[in-house]
């Protein structure tokens, strides 16, 4: 028998960032200056993103579940309304329209790459849908195109990009640039991390300004211009309830290096790709890779697989918790809302796809701080594993 395969001290977890001395000095710098709130590293920031993301507007929130919140407020979406959404995602994109008084109505997912469908959304629609926020699930970008001639012109179309950020449509343009208003996401463990944050990227000049307002309690200018600038001492009244989801410098400042060093975290990402979609075509225990995984154009936020369970010989949550037993940080990407029981009493959907991927996924780590021998210790224990599972079979 052979021996068993040592086991690296540290847990490879799958999104960790990567942060050099450049967002180092860059946070050291906002900290020294005395203002840390937002002001202008954020309004540089916002510019730099915008011009990223092909869009003209962008505004900075505190987090991505702010973004959708807000870009919901800005279509009109209230209480009694309906928003169709995908149930394979996080919580986050359903709960926006529930903050509302709307009702999330989920809708199925593509077989192959796990996103929603024209289809799958117009089978759901009703009179009182309002609008659908669609997921670029992993970051693989959606034909928003083809979507929106599918969908009436009353429903509203608004992207969940917190896995799209470097992610482009078939026609090679970017993510934010549809003009739909496009949500992304700067949590920890995203392609672009900065802590935590969101961000609003839209073609609309008043929908801008409006959320511009909303995120800071309907204030008419931000806390740098109120303390900074003599002409805004005195402001007009609040017009309507807003709310306390504001950027910040000291994450902007991060967040502009960040942007910066996109082109090389892309590089390494699609390596670490490659290398799990080469070893993956190799194990029959291995039902799909979300397609375009290793294609130019998707974002690889996630890097997931389906498991066949019968090929497996045990569970994918059981398969999970071997890989990390050997510090491998697999994790799932996510457990349907439908199937979970504050949300299967609001819309007891069947979503047949959805359902079939359910018990099968599993997101193999992949992030900008993983190195191509990181990916290869990932392969040599996935091998590993299921090799033990084949001869404890024969025997």
């Amino acid at each position: 028998m052979s021996p068993p395969l040592p086991t690296r001290p540290d847990y490879l977890a799958f999104g960790r960032p990567d942060f050099s001395d450049a967002e180092i000095d860059a946070v050291a710098r906002v900290l020294r200056s005395g203002w840390i709130g937002m002001g202008q590293e954020t309004v540089a920031f916002e510019q730099e993103l915008a011009k990223a993301v092909g869009a003209p507007y962008v505004v900075t929130v505190d987090t991505c579940t702010s973004a959708i919140f807000l870009s919901l407020v800005a279509e009109g979406v209230a209480a009694g309304d309906e928003v169709i959404t995908p149930s394979l995602t996080w919580c986050a994109t359903a709960n926006a329209s529930i903050y509302l008084g709307a009702k999330p109505v989920f809708c199925d997912v593509d077989p192959a790459t796990f996103c929603v469908t024209p289809e799958s959304i117009a089978r759901r629609i009703t009179d009182r849908t309002k609008a659908v926020v669609i997921v670029h699930y992993a970051g693989y970008a959606i034909d928003v195109k083809a979507l929106r001639a599918a969908l009436p012109a009353r429903v509203k179309i608004i992207e969940d990009a917190a896995h799209a950020f470097g992610s482009r449509y078939a026609d090679g343009t970017p993510v934010g640039s549809s003009g739909n208003l496009t949500c992304f996401s700067f949590y920890a463990n995203k392609n672009l991390s900065t802590g935590e944050g969101g961000a609003v990227a839209l073609f609309d000049e008043e929908k801008a300004a409006r959320i511009a307002t909303l995120r800071q309690n309907a204030q008419a200018a931000d806390a740098w211009k109120r303390f900074t600038h003599a002409n805004t001492v005195l402001l007009p009244g609040i017009r309507e309830l807003g709310y306390k989801m504001n950027y910040t410098d000291l994450q902007a400042c991060i967040g502009r290096k960040q942007l910066a060093r996109q082109p090389e975290f892309a590089v390494r990402r699609r390596a670490i790709a490659e290398r799990y979609a080469r070893a993956l075509a190799g194990m029959p225990q291995a039902e799909r890779v979300q397609a375009g995984a290793t294609d130019a154009r998707h974002a690889r936020h996630l890097f997931v697989v389906a498991w066949d369970p019968q090929k497996l010989g045990r569970s994918r949550n059981d398969f999970l918790l071997e890989l990390r037993g050997r510090n491998v940080g697999a994790s799932v990407h996510y457990l349907p809302l439908h199937l979970m029981p504050y949300y299967r009493d609001i819309d007891p959907a069947k979503l047949e796809v959805t359902e079939h991927l359910a018990p099968r996924i599993m997101t193999l780590p992949i992030g900008a701080a993983m190195t191509e021998a990181d990916a290869d210790y990932v392969v040599t224990h996935l091998r590993d594993l299921l090799a033990i599972q084949e001869k404890a079979h024969e025997v």
